[in-house]
């Protein structure tokens, strides 16, 4: 008998890399369009595909049977496809792949689209369909997913012939992973998986009007402006972004702020980008932002953006965001720059590339090799010293902070205890909600792409499965999956996937009980009305676990909680652990929705306004 559960345990972390294979695979064979598809992946050099059987590709995965080159994790949602390839993309800076049916199957993807592509995720998206002759006649499983989710795409394709696969594979993982990076669609209707056609890979790609990098005109002179305006600003703040992390610019955004010495703050997609620890970081700003971030956002006379897109959970109110500061945007979408908030100086550009620009030019007039007329040492003057001291200040005065207790456990001493132990090295998932704020605010992040949360959609389900993608993608690191008892239970099914696979992810439970961010503000601005928050019919996680075939721990303090952490990482399997925290605890600093960022509430009856 056929065993399928050993046919499963794949090793899911080589890649194929093998010349003599891919000079095999390039050969022009005649084969079906499912070979030609899985052909063009290996080609591309696509790891891994998450995915999920139906009718419209069993072509498709018929031709995966006995394929050993070929690696795919089914699955036990559509959904936990989508974002588990979500989570490697973001972990990996690779292009994540994802394949599922059509009709419920694909549009079952729709929400892992819409959270890439707000969170500006490289994904590749293959979805089958009916027949091309059964194209809108309504027949079974048919749904126009092109067009469901043309919103949400960077770009899409239905595929009309097997022989256009390899060149639409080829162009989609070009357009996913090049300008600003996004997910793209191929549509596969079932007749074209099963025609034949000449395998013929293309030697080249060519997308007449597609050129996501264009040489923006005077770049150099705009990155002179840029270093003439931190030369002349009193009060000057780097704020980061995901565009950072996406472009690899961690350590040309450390030079730079070193160089000029200019603080920064990194919105919650850009959390990594700069080490937490460094003597310059302020901490997240925003609605739950630190003090120091939201007072230096709006007392800066020079605010430049790097890879952030003003978004309005950083600037609340936009009327009342950074009022005395000249803005200076460095994106590589030029549709973003001036969109939100006027911008002095635009410069359109790859942030690594911009910075990196940037940095030499600051070498080279530190080594008097300048202009007269703009060679300076960029050192802080009077005024600059003044400002980093009143945020040096503002950090000793209004750090982060909670009432600690050994009993009920509170859900920020869970997520410093796993910030201690890992060092900040680990990668970090999380779902949606007051845990993923604990998280952006107690967790130390010291590398680029250590975080992976839904920013821009706020997807809840999407922690879980995006770690296992980490994980995958990341087998010699730690991968912790930071959730709470509300979005756990939406992708929960997925721990099957860590038994069969015996995926190593370390699946952290902040159990409160209750729907815990629409308890806080309905407690807040809904003057205590409470409605449909109760999760106390929840299961018990462990037991959960177990029926999975997973370790189940639980703690209710912070003596068990220390004891159950540290089994945790020795136990060299995944391991679930339901920490029971307190139900009323609420996220603070807070800036509630309307407010503009110098309204903070700092905690229980204090606010900022008077600092």
């Amino acid at each position: 008998m056929h065993d399928t559960k050993a046919e499963e345990k794949t090793d899911y972390s080589v890649p194929v890399n093998d010349p003599a294979l891919r000079e095999r695979l390039m050969e022009p064979d005649r084969i079906s369009g499912s070979e030609i598809l899985l052909r063009s992946l290996l080609l591309e050099g696509v790891e891994c595909v998450f995915g999920y059987p139906g009718g419209a590709v069993l072509y498709i995965y018929d031709a995966m049977h006995g394929n050993p080159h070929f690696r795919h994790v089914l699955t036990r949602h559509e959904q936990g496809a989508i974002h588990a390839a979500d989570g490697y993309a973001r972990s990996t800076g690779k292009t994540g792949v994802c394949i599922a049916t059509s009709g419920p199957g694909a549009t079952n993807l729709v929400t892992g689209i819409a959270t890439a592509h707000m969170d500006s995720v490289p994904l590749v998206v293959i979805t089958g369909n009916v027949a091309a002759t059964l194209i809108g006649t309504d027949s079974f499983q048919e749904a126009d997913i092109v067009g469901i989710t043309q919103p949400i795409t960077k770009h899409s394709y239905f595929v009309r012939s097997a022989a256009d696969l390899p060149r639409i594979v080829r162009e989609a993982f070009h357009i996913a992973g090049t300008g600003r990076k996004g997910p793209v669609l191929i549509d596969i209707p079932k007749d074209v998986s099963a025609e034949e056609a000449v395998f013929r890979y293309p030697a080249g790609i060519s997308i007449p009007g597609y050129n996501p990098s264009p040489a923006a005109p005077g770049l150099l002179q705009r990155i002179d402006e840029l270093l003439a305006a931190v030369e002349a600003a009193e009060r000057p703040l780097l704020l980061a972004g995901a565009g950072v992390v996406a472009a690899d610019a961690g350590s040309e955004l450390v030079t730079f702020a070193e160089k000029t010495r200019v603080p920064v703050t990194t919105t919650l997609l850009g959390l990594g980008g700069f080490p937490s620890g460094h003597g310059l970081w302020l901490g997240m700003p925003g609605m739950h932002g630190t003090v120091a971030a939201n007072r230096a956002l709006q007392e800066c006379d020079l605010l430049i953006s790097a890879g952030a897109r003003f978004d309005d959970r950083v600037t609340m109110r936009l009327d009342g965001f950074a009022p005395g500061a000249r803005i200076v945007h460095i994106d590589i979408d030029a549709a973003e720059i001036g969109k939100l908030v006027p911008t002095a100086i635009s410069v359109q550009g790859d942030v690594h590339d911009v910075l990196n620009a940037a940095n030499a030019l600051l070498i080279e007039r530190g080594r008097g090799e300048a202009s007269a007329s703009r060679a300076g040492t960029f050192g802080p003057s009077d005024a600059k010293a003044a400002w980093l001291r009143r945020l040096d200040s503002l950090k000793r005065q209004y750090p982060l902070r909670y009432t600690d207790t050994e009993h009920p456990l509170k859900p920020q001493a869970v997520i410093e205890m796993i910030s201690g132990t890992t060092g900040g090295e680990a990668i970090i998932t999380t779902d949606v909600g007051q845990h993923q704020m604990w998280t952006a605010q107690y967790y130390k992040f010291n590398r680029p792409r250590s975080l992976v949360t839904s920013g821009g959609l706020g997807t809840m389900g999407f922690g879980f499965p995006a770690a296992i993608g980490a994980q995958i993608g990341n087998p010699d690191r730690l991968v912790v999956s930071i959730n709470g008892d509300g979005g756990m239970q939406m992708c929960s099914q997925e721990l099957a996937i860590c038994a069969i696979h015996n995926i190593p992810v370390k699946i952290v439970v902040i159990n409160n009980r209750t729907l815990g961010m629409i308890k806080q503000w309905q407690e807040l601005i809904y003057d205590r009305r409470y409605s449909h928050i109760d999760l106390s019919g929840s299961p018990d996680f462990v037991k959960l676990a177990e029926a999975y075939g997973v370790k189940g721990l639980r703690a209710d303090n912070k003596h068990d909680a220390r004891l159950a952490w540290q089994e945790a990482l020795d136990t060299p399997g995944p391991v679930l652990i339901d920490f029971v925290v307190s139900k009323d605890e609420l996220v603070y600093p807070m800036v509630p929705q309307g407010k503009p960022l110098g309204d903070m509430i700092v905690g229980e009856g204090r606010n900022n306004g008077d600092t």
